[in-house]
């Protein structure tokens, strides 16, 4: 099994230990290298094309949000598929839609628990976006005031074009297709809580929450957990 090769560019540097310390401890990933500010990154990222690059936004010289936008405008012809996590302490809405509009394939907050940033780097691997709750709501309120505008609603963003629930007209979901455990379990979901955490907050079993978590993802018609989520929050079934 390969693993998931990620670069680290935050110029914190305890910031920066603490990620590469923790996902280092994952057999699945490799940290294959580090950089504190956007040019060393972009070079880096080039040089070792890793699967991510979990980017701060806030970088001294640039930041991670034209850092992105130069990674994926791929000079000369080159084809760069690493895919890139912005980490952020900004949730404004400007600063969101800058970043998804720029190519991030998904957007964390820094104060993001380490098991959900592990999944955040396990789904933005396998080709969706990981976003966290506090920024879908932001991508859904703009999608809703400006459902046909794509400069705003981010409907030129190839890396969303996969999950158009973001941006499409929906029929509202029936709350009473969902038992009150699938509610509970979707609202945890909707929290960012793995499926461990899930488990240990309603007191069952991690085999119950991924039976519970199937059978909403079928009802919502839903590919995703992200998916999912974005769902629930539009439909108005979670808070």
């Amino acid at each position: 099994m390969s693993k998931i090769r990620i670069a680290l560019i935050e110029d914190h540097d305890l910031t920066r230990v603490g990620i590469r310390t923790a996902l280092s401890q994952k057999e699945e990933i490799e940290v294959v290298g580090e950089a504190t500010n956007a040019v060393e990154g972009l070079k880096m990222l080039r040089m070792l094309q890793p699967d991510i690059a979990i980017v701060d936004i806030g970088l001294p010289d640039k930041d991670g949000i034209e850092l992105t936008r130069e990674l994926k405008s791929t000079p000369n012809g080159e084809d760069l598929s690493t895919k890139v996590l912005i980490l952020t302490l900004r949730d404004n809405k400007e600063a969101v839609l800058a970043a998804f509009a720029a190519g991030a394939d998904s957007y964390c907050m820094k104060d993001i628990k380490f098991d959900n940033l592990l999944e955040a780097v396990r789904v933005t691997y396998n080709g969706n976006a990981w976003i966290d709750p506090a920024i879908a709501r932001i991508v859904l309120q703009q999608a809703q005031q400006n459902p046909r505008s794509p400069e705003t609603t981010l409907a030129d963003n190839k890396n969303l074009s996969q999950n158009p629930d973001f941006l499409d007209n929906q029929e509202i979901t029936d709350p009473y297709t969902l038992t009150e455990r699938e509610l509970e379990v979707l609202q945890l979901i909707v929290e960012g809580c793995s499926n461990a955490l899930i488990a240990e907050r309603l007191y069952i079993t991690v085999g119950t929450v991924k039976t519970h978590v199937r059978n909403i993802l079928n009802k919502l018609c839903a590919d995703d957990r992200t998916q999912a989520a974005v769902r629930a929050l539009r439909s108005g079934l979670v808070g």
